[in-house]
């Protein structure tokens, strides 16, 4: 049995990096002499089966064809007569069409090592052009490893976008390769990139609006409101945040694209606008709900933690109610972190104070630390108990502020 590494694991192991998974090839086998050596069928649509001992997945060499739109759009044919080349060459990148045997011996038919070392994605064959999740590959690729797209790479995904294959893309891969990027450690590549293959306008239309939106250049010295997004989600991975921060940090800005001309560069009122982007980004790739829920208060709140030493006590209390800090403040925490992302995702700014993440958490700490049971135990009518209750938060809350003010935002 011909055995073979094939695919990220062999690149990441010229690379240097950790290998997590490992992907297997077989050359030269059936189905069937697979089952005879003890190998477990769980493939669908092509022969893939589990080791018997290691449970790690081996996948019959094949080749594919192209015979419908979209990521589901292909035939497979795997057979004893399919060469290790041949597998390779269907795949997308030459960084990715490498294998390694039982020796260590590198097999690479497509100049995967030299593409390695220069640091280029590069297309392995014009059958690239056939499957739409490789143009988000390409751009995933891009934020983890800081690689250049080759120009003929570039030039046809370019022509992938405009003849409307992109558009076949599935909304749960979509979110899935999004939510890869954003994970990656400069989330910002992978935007540039889609946007300079025409793509982001064609998945993530919101986001690619706020490029060429001015604003402010006393608070944004970056000036262009998509740069600033930018530079934010590229913070919030350089904190590693999880990923409903980061998933925050990208979308926080959307109302901007929607502010009226006669109200720029200042976007008074954007925080309410983004609402509805948002709720629509999330709706049409399917985000999870805890992404979606910090993405929409993070948008809708950031101008207000930003100026939370301007805040009275009462209106300290709203805001904790209104982002359900009082019963969530694990989320609150994190709405504070993608705030601090925002502050310091702006040219100049990267390493700029930000009190008002830890005041704001203290503050919430002293809220949370009201004895609601026993003001509720002292009111004679239970009707009286809520107003109680918030009155005692807001004497707490007036008592920090005045032993621990912080300044208005400059």
């Amino acid at each position: 049995m011909q055995v073979y590494v094939v695919g990220g694991a062999v690149r990441d192991r010229l690379l240097g990096r950790p290998v997590a998974d490992r992907d297997w090839v077989v050359v030269g086998e059936s189905a069937e002499s697979m089952l005879a050596a003890g190998f477990r069928p769980v493939g669908r649509d092509f022969p893939v089966f589990l080791h018997p001992e290691t449970h790690e997945e081996y996948a019959l060499a094949r080749t594919e064809r192209k015979v419908g739109r979209g990521y589901h759009g292909f035939t497979f044919h795997a057979a004893p007569d399919v060469t290790l080349e041949d597998d390779l060459a269907r795949r997308d990148l030459t960084i990715n069409a490498m294998a390694e045997d039982e020796h260590g011996n590198v097999t690479d038919p497509f100049g995967g090592r030299a593409d390695l070392a220069a640091g280029v994605l590069r297309h392995v064959s014009p059958a690239f052009a056939e499957d739409p999740v490789r143009i988000l590959r390409v751009a995933r690729f891009a934020a983890r490893y800081g690689f250049a797209v080759a120009p003929e790479t570039m030039a046809l995904m370019r022509q992938m976008v405009d003849s409307g294959e992109v558009d076949a893309l599935v909304p749960e891969r979509v979110w899935q390769e999004v939510a890869k990027g954003l994970m990656e450690d400069t989330p910002s590549r992978m935007f540039l990139v889609l946007r300079e293959a025409g793509a982001l306008a064609r998945v993530l239309p919101e986001v690619d609006a706020l490029f060429g939106v001015p604003q402010r250049a006393d608070y944004h010295p970056e000036i262009d409101t998509g740069d600033h997004v930018m530079r934010v989600v590229d913070y919030a991975a350089a904190a590693k945040a999880p990923l409903p921060v980061r998933f925050a940090a990208l979308l926080h800005d959307l109302g901007k694209a929607l502010t009226p001309p006669d109200v720029l560069p200042r976007h008074i009122g954007h925080e309410a606008r983004g609402k509805a982007p948002i709720l629509a980004l999330c709706e049409r790739l399917r985000a999870p709900a805890d992404c979606r829920d910090l993405a929409l208060i993070t948008a809708q709140y950031h101008t207000l933690v930003h100026r939370a030493g301007e805040l009275r006590p009462d209106t300290l209390l709203k805001l904790f109610r209104d982002c359900d800090a009082l019963r969530r403040p694990e989320r609150f925490a994190m709405l504070l972190d993608a705030c601090l992302a925002d502050a310091r995702g702006r040219l100049g700014f990267e390493a700029c104070d930000y009190p008002q993440a830890d005041w704001l958490a203290a503050a919430l700490a002293v809220a949370r630390a009201v004895d609601a049971g026993a003001i509720a135990r002292g009111c004679a009518a239970p009707q009286d108990i809520p107003k109680a209750v918030d009155a005692a938060r807001v004497a707490a809350l007036a008592d920090y502020k005045n032993a621990h003010p912080l300044p208005a935002r400059s």
